[in-house]
């Protein structure tokens, strides 16, 4: 409860600090909107039915590029971590692929999909999955080899280690993995809503590309709001949990 209490503070002092800055006139608020005008739009796009409609868009293409980028990035962290031949070819892609900008995929999504809904997962899912793979890897080398050799001391063998020794092992820092790669595909679909337009299927990312272009800065900073919000209630309402419980089934 003492952490909530004072992240609410924390977070109040900054939009008092905003609101200030705002009412000072240091900044123009063409450039600058304060908390009051953001509040103000979010409140009138609520009522419009545009923000719910667009937050419902983008979470919709955030679920299904997060899970397909999880899957693909899990198997090919598996493989690997299984195959020599896999590390030293596709690991090495792997971590320089990591590296590289989401939204530098955004431009091969338009060429190949156009403007499309698989651009969208596209771009997430090549944001997302190499960050998985590497962070999946690492979680099963990490493993003390000493688990599986007593576990074939005791008789398991093959599926069965790696049901019940390996992954129970690496769950933690598989969980750490998910979560890196939830982080990376909501910035990845942000920059693909930017530049992908599909305005039968307006996301968040739409509604700040054109808050930008109509100089609208208080539709810029609500959309901002919203996304970071939706950032913390995710970490808050699916991982955290999560983590809370390994930790207590583990006595940690």
């Amino acid at each position: 409860m003492r952490t909530v209490l004072l992240s609410a503070a924390i977070f109040a002092a900054l939009l008092a600090v905003w609101q200030g800055i705002a009412d000072a006139g240091w900044i123009s608020p063409i450039l600058l909107p304060s908390p009051v005008d953001a509040v103000r739009f979010l409140a009138e796009s609520v009522r419009d039915g545009i923000l719910p409609s667009a937050l419902a868009v983008t979470l919709r293409r955030l679920l299904i590029g997060y899970c397909l980028g999880l899957v693909m990035g899990l198997a090919m962290g598996l493989l690997l971590r299984h195959s020599r031949l896999a590390g030293g070819t596709l690991g090495l892609a792997a971590l320089g692929l990591q590296t590289l900008p989401s939204v530098c995929w955004t431009p091969l999504a338009l060429l190949w999909f156009g403007q499309t809904e698989q651009a969208m997962y596209f771009v997430i899912v090549m944001g997302s999955v190499w960050a998985v793979a590497i962070a999946s890897e690492n979680a099963i080398r990490s493993v003390p080899s000493g688990y599986v050799k007593v576990a074939r001391v005791m008789g398991s063998r093959g599926a069965h280690t790696w049901r019940t020794v390996i992954f129970p092992a690496a769950l933690p820092q598989l969980l750490a993995g998910a979560k890196l790669g939830w982080a990376f595909a909501w910035r990845s679909l942000m920059a693909a809503e930017i530049y992908v337009m599909i305005i039968t299927s307006m996301g968040l990312g739409q509604l700040l590309h054109f808050g930008r272009e109509l100089n609208a800065m208080d539709q810029v900073a609500g959309v901002m709001l919203v996304i970071v919000l939706v950032g913390l209630l995710a970490d808050r309402l699916l991982f955290v949990p999560i983590e809370r419980y390994l930790r207590r089934t583990r006595g940690t």
